[in-house]
């Protein structure tokens, strides 16, 4: 290597605050200038932000150590974990160069353990240019993007569509609940590139990773449409083709309708997490014309609703062979008529004469019982703390997930299911012993309570101590690149997926890194915040895995 060219650092002492400040003042000047329409200055922003030293720095970095799939190879099996390599890397980036074909491989799909989602994991240079690609257009498309979009986005989740859903609810309404089938398989190339609308360099090499192909058990197979699940930029690539949904249905419908003299809103909402969407309208003809629309919109783009997992339904009343109600990112939601002598609680300035319950969906709860089943089953033979180091992180995510919605009641029944399959492990371990003697061997006193535990691993976690916690939906405008990060960082602290220590020492350290001083960003949680003891077990402090 050139000695001319040689940094003054190495990996171990790149100035990470620095290189973090510098790109996300280039993202957040391309987010106000695509927010005022200022096409211009975005583009050349985007260039400079493409071929700066920092900005190749970050894009390694994210795919080499913060992603969680940094240590799977591509087609070449090569990965880059020491930092002699990743500097390298950072200093080739060079986005002229040809992609190679993505390796497919194939995962189960959540419910389903026949049907199989393929996914395409490029090597690693071009997840690495990919990396510089989406630092460069996700700010512009963050402005551009519809309000009611939740999918792959910087600063949303499930939770916060779930929460669209339910402020939309304040009358029983009509529900499409619709499925795009193989949305990223299908989509179409052409249509997506003159959507995107960038520069050259960039098109081109979009298209290039478009139509690389796909290698799968050593044949190679080409790509005329689709993009390659597993890849950095194929969700801003889907969301983009996506875009746009909202406002078409939206423009086909009046703004308000005038009905026995009373003024009424008769635009219907189209609430979208990623390829599944849910179109609300209080009047059944209505959802029928929203459907035409988003069929022959979606046909534009190569793609088509599934009829299998589309469905119409009412929030409160049956339809035709449906029931009340319809499932959503692993919810139920439903409305319910309430009696002469019970009252709304969001009743507030008039009395409503219905309830609205979301709830963990039947095939949600199924899947999560499965799931501790069969890592029972696996552990027959182990002892009780290999057990509970298995089972504390799946019950954590699962009831982090629904600890939103009304769940106490799920909880307690999974709860009761839970303590008969650990008692059946029990018994099964001591065949001869009593009942007495084997409760008494595997749930001892713990903080006062009797708890499922041995003396060195921590207790169990029980899914009815889970509290019940309100999500706060984001809000309509904001979006990471307009640079507020004390809202952001103080969002943080409330996420749900989060444990409840690292939530407490966000809101101790006021959403900032003590040792950088930086903000915490959504991809900083969890998968890179290291959790540290200071100066007493007691006392929490959080880091970013790079300031170590």
């Amino acid at each position: 290597m050139n000695m001319a060219l040689k940094p003054m650092y190495d990996w171990r002492t790149i100035p990470w605050t620095k290189v973090f400040r510098e790109v996300f003042k280039l993202q957040k000047r391309v987010y106000q200038a695509s927010l005022r329409g200022d096409k211009r200055t975005a583009r050349k922003l985007q260039r400079l932000l493409m071929k700066s030293w920092y900005g190749r720095l970050l894009a390694v970095r994210r795919v080499t150590q913060d992603n969680q799939g940094k240590k799977t190879p591509g087609i070449d099996g090569v990965v880059i974990l020491d930092p002699k390599r990743k500097m390298e890397l950072a200093q080739t980036i060079q986005l002229r160069e040809k992609p190679q074909p993505v390796k497919r491989v194939y995962i189960p799909k959540p419910g389903n353990k026949q049907e199989k989602r393929p996914l395409g994991i490029p090597v690693i240079q071009d997840r690495a240019k990919q990396a510089v690609v989406k630092l460069a257009l996700e700010p512009e498309w963050e402005a551009k993007f519809e309000t009611n979009s939740y999918g792959f986005r910087p600063g949303r989740g499930t939770h916060d569509a779930v929460e669209a859903i339910f402020n939309s609810l304040i009358i029983p309404k009509f529900v499409l609940d619709a499925d795009i089938r193989g949305c990223f398989d299908r989509i179409d190339h052409e249509q997506l590139l003159n959507k995107l609308d960038t520069f050259p360099l960039v098109r081109r090499k979009i298209k290039g990773w478009l139509k690389a192909g796909a290698m799968d058990g050593g044949v190679f197979y080409s790509s005329d449409s689709g993009t390659p699940q597993g890849s950095i930029c194929s969700p801003l690539l889907a969301n983009v083709a996506l875009h746009g949904l909202e406002t078409e249905i939206e423009a086909a419908f009046p703004k308000q309708k005038t009905v026995k003299g009373r003024r009424i809103y008769w635009k219907p909402q189209v609430i979208r997490y990623a390829d599944d969407f849910v179109i609300l309208h209080r009047d059944a003809p209505s959802v029928t014309v929203a459907r035409k629309l988003t069929e022959t919109w979606l046909s534009k783009m190569g793609l088509e609703l599934k009829p299998e997992k589309t469905k119409y339904a009412h929030t409160m009343n049956c339809l035709e062979q449906e029931k009340p109600g319809f499932d959503f990112l692993g919810f139920t939601m439903r409305q319910f008529p309430l009696g002469k002598k019970e009252k709304s609680a969001s009743a507030k300035d008039r009395p409503q004469r219905f309830k609205t319950l979301i709830k963990p969906s039947q095939a949600g709860v199924k899947r999560h019982i499965d799931k501790i089943r069969s890592i029972i089953r696996k552990h027959r033979t182990s002892n009780q703390g290999s057990l509970i180091y298995e089972l504390n992180p799946v019950i954590r995510g699962w009831c982090n997930y629904y600890s939103t919605v009304v769940s106490k009641k799920v909880f307690a029944k999974i709860e009761n299911v839970v303590f008969q399959m650990l008692w059946s492990w029990a018994k099964r371990r001591h065949p001869e012993k009593s009942r007495h003697w084997i409760y008494k061997r595997y749930w001892i006193a713990h903080m006062g309570k009797i708890a499922f535990k041995d003396k060195d691993s921590p207790p169990i976690i029980k899914h009815n101590a889970t509290p019940i916690r309100r999500h706060i939906k984001v809000q309509t405008t904001r979006s990471p690149f307009d640079g507020d990060w004390l809202y952001w960082a103080t969002r943080m602290g409330k996420y749900t997926s989060l444990d409840k220590k690292v939530a407490e020492a966000l809101k101790k350290q006021k959403g900032k890194c003590v040792l950088c001083g930086l903000y915490f960003t959504e991809l900083d949680l969890p998968s890179t915040v290291s959790l540290a003891n200071k100066d007493h077990p007691a006392m929490y402090w959080l880091t970013h895995s790079h300031c170590q």
